[in-house]
């Protein structure tokens, strides 16, 4: 039995001594100058003509604190610096600015054009790092389960469940959705994943090799299962449905081991109010709050200023002080991004080499051998909760100075005890293979040596119920 002595969760003080290694430097004073000075101008040309239609909920957007949560404030930056693209965009200029009729607007054409290409390759600065955080996060937790065929599955159904994304967003774009309608489903989708990340914790081996991990693990590497946790588990709220599935999948897999409370209690605490993923909020939030701010009243004033392009035109002091707003913008955020980027890397709670080592190492560990004589046949009887979800297998004979095979079959079991055929008899001197299900209930494996009269088959096989991590998860 595993020992609890010296085994603590990731608490907020824990976060905060390695937080306090790594400070990031301020924001330069010319952040709150600067989003002062351009929402002074957005509030000037408000009180010149009052909101017309479609206004007011930007207006209202600007008046609000911006999100609490660091990757949501990330994906709004993106939506904040597209739409500012699209008003800096010259076929969506005033038609007297795109005319270039007043004597400046031969030179504000050219500096608008300068910071459209500005907040471009900001964007794809933060598109980058997203991208770049996501396969972090995806690989960190692929790294703790069994790196066999179910792994290989998982990843193949990660790959067809971005694809089925992508192809949702691009549905959506050619039916005419907007920057901010395209942006809801974008944020829709990250929290799909998060809930996804939960559902690989329901594929029996991850937690078993964790089980197995943890006896004698060193104490400098536990933080990386606990932060495993978060990511399977950490990310939902407690009275979630996906919660409750990974909270009863660790208590089994778990058992009666003395640390099971331990994991437990951080899976519920890692993101509550005052749990130790506010710390991180704490220290690097409020300067990503002021920069999403600032970039919502640049783009704030532009769409007014557009609007009222008829009656009271861009000044030169306001072009000067939009080109110094998008210059400071821009230059911090892509700071703020490298900072946050090696904080993030260098956390306590990513896996190591000799974490992932030590795991490959152990990937056969879950194989199981039974003896099946002949005239008789083995069974295993697998529960599946949802549909859509994968069996997987992986079997082969230990075979002796004569190479044998033994027959295989699938079928479903309903509730009267009625059986279908799923997959057709065969002999296999081994096989690796998956069978999508059609429903949910319980499915039998049947490995048949009835064909024989003398030999006994060694048989060793894996098997694994995979969840159906490519749909949609509906949020309670």
């Amino acid at each position: 039995m595993a020992s609890t002595e010296g085994l603590v969760p990731i608490t907020r003080a824990f976060l905060a001594s390695y937080y306090d290694k790594h400070p990031f430097t301020p924001l330069s004073a010319d952040v709150s100058r600067l989003s002062s000075q351009i929402r002074s101008m957005a509030t000037d040309l408000l009180n010149h003509r009052p909101p017309i239609q479609g206004e007011s909920d930007l207006i209202n957007e600007a008046a609000q604190q911006p999100p609490h949560k660091i990757d949501e404030n990330m994906w709004k930056n993106r939506e904040y610096i597209e739409e500012t693209i699209y008003l800096l965009e010259s076929s969506n200029w005033p038609e007297e600015l795109k005319q270039q009729s007043a004597p400046d607007s031969a030179e504000f054409a050219i500096t608008l054009g300068q910071l459209k290409d500005k907040l471009h390759h900001t964007l794809k600065a933060l598109e980058s790092f997203q991208i770049k955080n996501a396969e972090h996060v995806f690989n960190t937790v692929m790294t703790y389960l069994p790196q066999d065929f179910r792994g290989t599955l998982l990843r193949q159904q990660r790959e067809r469940s971005e694809r089925n994304k992508q192809a949702e967003v691009d549905t959506l774009i050619n039916s005419g959705g907007s920057i901010r309608d395209r942006y809801a489903l974008l944020w829709k989708q990250q929290m799909d994943r998060r809930r996804q990340l939960a559902q690989l914790g329901s594929a029996t081996g991850v937690y078993k090799t964790l089980v197995k991990y943890l006896v004698g693990v060193p104490q400098r590497s536990i933080f990386s299962i606990y932060f495993l946790l978060f990511l399977l588990g950490g990310s939902l709220s407690s009275n979630s449905r996906d919660y409750n599935i990974v909270h009863n999948k660790v208590s089994r897999q778990l058992g009666r081991m003395n640390i099971k409370e331990v994991l437990l209690d951080f899976t519920r605490q890692i993101n509550d109010d005052d749990g130790p993923m506010e710390e991180q909020r704490h220290r690097y939030g409020p300067p990503l709050y002021s920069l999403t701010s600032m970039i919502l009243s640049i783009r704030l004033f532009l769409s007014l200023s557009w609007t009222r392009y008829d009656a009271k035109k861009l000044k030169r002091e306001q072009i000067v002080i939009l080109e110094q707003a998008v210059d400071i913008y821009t230059m911090e955020l892509k700071r703020f991004l490298t900072f946050i980027s090696e904080v993030f890397a260098n956390a306590p709670f990513f896996i190591s080499a000799e974490v992932a080592g030590a795991l490959e190492a152990s990937k056969n560990d879950d194989y199981k051998e039974i003896g099946v004589p002949a005239g008789k046949t083995y069974e295993v009887l697998l529960t599946v909760d949802s549909v859509n979800s994968y069996i997987a297998w992986d079997f082969s004979l230990v075979q002796g100075k004569i190479n044998m095979d033994i027959g295989f079959s699938l079928e479903f079991v309903s509730s009267t005890g009625e059986k279908t055929p799923m997959l057709p008899y065969r002999r296999f001197e081994s096989d690796q293979g998956n069978f999508c299900t059609l429903m949910a209930g319980s499915y039998k494996l049947i490995w048949d040596n009835t064909y024989s009269t003398f030999f006994k088959k060694v048989l060793r096989y894996k098997i694994d119920c995979i969840p159906p991590v490519t749909e949609s998860v509906q949020s309670n």
